[in-house]
């Protein structure tokens, strides 16, 4: 029985890893392009997002599109298959409830995020790098920099309280509403949205396109609720590479401020959200559907009780 329950955590840990894996690289370029236009990059602040994606290719070559995602594949792998993994057991703890779900969400966000955070650091430091202007070779030469000239392991925690504050509301209201219009399709519309599935719990189980579906409007909510944190926490992430980004290192509060007096609302704590849009929502989309996926492959259980009456 015990060995029963680790290979399920395994499965469960490969399922969600591989799922991150995939929905980030699909994202890849624009998720650099949201760094750049979130920290006002000077090189990229004055264009827009497919200007932006241009520049870079024209200024920096196709392959810098994706600078930073081998640091992120290295971080995004353990983060994705503890939160998914995490979650499961989460959900046992607080139950089928609204506020359960939305519990175990930001739940499994917050022990994900606190494990690999350091990581998000150095990818951000790494993506945010522009031809001709590096300060930092690689994963390991970044790191160490900003763990001896930045503060030790609290300069790689820089931005963490608002990531976890953003943290949340995003993880909660992307897992709980994954299941809940995932739930809603099992439940008012099986004819249209399921296939049965012996295998699973309620004997259905979720076609691709609705699990596209049900990811996609999760992470749009999601996002919308947690971006102005993240706006934060990439500005603090960010202080130390220039004189003019250390007014970002001194805490949540007053950065927040700052971007607010210098920028608005929405040119500085929502700036980028359009990209954010664009970026999230195939990559929550894809996020949960490749997670079901290898789910099902590995003849896990992906289906969920559906109440009669």
């Amino acid at each position: 029985m015990e060995d029963m329950a680790v290979a399920v955590i395994a499965k469960s840990m490969l399922s969600g890893g591989v799922a991150g894996m995939c929905a980030k690289t699909a994202v890849a370029p624009l998720d650099r392009m949201k760094i750049l236009l979130q920290a006002h990059s000077r090189h990229y602040s004055h264009l827009g997002v497919f200007s932006g994606l241009k520049g870079i290719v024209e200024k920096e070559r196709f392959i810098a599109l994706y600078k930073g995602n081998g640091a992120q594949m290295v971080r995004i792998f353990p983060y994705a298959a503890l939160q998914f993994t995490s979650f499961e057991m989460y959900k046992k703890m607080f139950g089928e409830s609204h506020i359960g779900r939305f519990s175990a969400g930001s739940a499994a966000g917050v022990t994900a995020v606190a494990f690999t955070y350091p990581l998000d650091t150095i990818r951000a430091r790494l993506a945010f790098q522009v031809h001709g202007e590096h300060l930092y070779n690689g994963i390991y030469q970044c790191a160490s920099h900003i763990f001896r000239e930045e503060g030790g392991i609290r300069a790689l925690y820089r931005g963490f309280t608002p990531t976890i504050f953003g943290m949340i509301p995003y993880a909660g209201l992307s897992f709980y509403c994954f299941e809940s219009f995932k739930y809603l399709c099992m439940k008012y519309l099986p004819d249209w949205t399921c296939k049965s599935c012996s295998a699973n719990t309620g004997g259905l189980v979720l076609m691709v396109p609705y699990k596209l579906l049900c990811g996609g409007v999760a992470g749009a909510v999601a996002q919308t609720f947690s971006y102005p944190l993240d706006v934060t926490r990439r500005r603090m992430q960010l202080a130390m590479t220039s004189e003019h980004t250390k007014k970002f290192g001194m805490g949540m509060i007053p950065t927040l401020k700052i971007i607010y007096e210098e920028n608005g609302v929405m040119r500085g704590l929502y700036r980028g959200m359009s990209i954010n849009y664009l970026r999230a929502i195939p990559m929550v989309a894809v996020s949960f559907s490749t997670y079901e996926l290898v789910k099902q492959m590995l003849q896990l259980d992906t289906g969920i009780p559906i109440k009669t009456g």
